[in-house]
């Protein structure tokens, strides 16, 4: 009986705990906007992709960048982590992450196009 019970307290936490890489998307501007990553985010390195996109065609002129932030709790300081876009042959931009710890985590997406126009969007990943 108590072995029946561990196997099924593993696959549930196993279920439970399994994550999906992230793939968000977003408007702003008349910009359709794309965070996503090829793998599951973990703590430390990971590699977020942004890919935008208007009437249809990805838009490559562009600076981005991103932060990503925890707030200050009790026992535990303000976290924030930066990145800028790196240009890919495909169009998309990919900006190296790391995250300090597990849990969940604000982002501000900025992009600025040749217009000198900034555009924003806020979000939240969770590892």
């Amino acid at each position: 009986m108590k072995q029946l019970f561990f196997i099924l307290m593993t696959l549930l936490l196993g279920t439970a705990l399994h994550a999906d890489p992230v793939d968000l998307s977003d408007q702003v501007d008349g910009y359709d906007v794309r965070l996503y990553t090829e793998t599951t985010p973990v703590v430390g390195n990971n590699d977020f992709y942004v890919t935008i996109t208007k009437e249809g065609n990805k838009v490559k002129n562009l600076k981005v960048k991103i932060k990503f932030f925890m707030p200050e709790m009790p026992g535990m300081p303000y976290m924030e982590y930066k990145a800028k876009g790196m240009p890919q042959a495909d169009g998309s931009f990919k900006l190296p992450v790391n995250f300090s710890m597990g849990g969940t985590w604000q982002y501000h997406l900025k992009f600025k196009t040749k217009d000198d126009a900034v555009h924003k969007i806020r979000g939240s990943v969770t590892l």
